[in-house]
């Protein structure tokens, strides 16, 4: 009933920017939480940054003063914006949405980042 789809990810290199886009719809009438999660080879699906529907927003240490989390509610979507990215940004991410004490997930979308 909730679909999240994720787009922007790519190949940037050291330095460089991705802007990040979860287009959300379905049945959607109160959510609790948006976030961002990311998943590197090897480790462990890690929270990047989330907002709540008041607007207030969390983030992950590594991605303090680099990534911003926000929302347009007339496009229906989340975004992430990420800047200085870092090779240790690199991973699959994933756009979260928790509604009703269910979680919902998107695919995800890669994010690759070159010295």
């Amino acid at each position: 009933q909730v679909q999240l789809v994720e787009s922007g990810g790519g190949l940037v290199q050291a330095g460089g920017s991705l802007r990040l886009s979860c287009a959300t719809s379905g049945n959607i009438f109160s959510i609790n939480v948006m976030a961002w999660y990311r998943q590197a080879p090897g480790k462990q699906r890690e929270l990047v940054a989330s907002i709540t529907n008041g607007w207030n927003t969390n983030y992950a240490d590594s991605a303090k003063g680099r990534f911003t989390i926000f929302r347009d509610n007339a496009k229906k979507t989340l975004y992430l914006q990420m800047n200085s990215l870092k090779p240790e940004d690199t991973a699959v991410y994933y756009c979260n949405l928790v509604q009703d004490g269910m979680n919902y997930w998107g695919k995800g979308t890669l994010v690759t980042v070159s010295s």
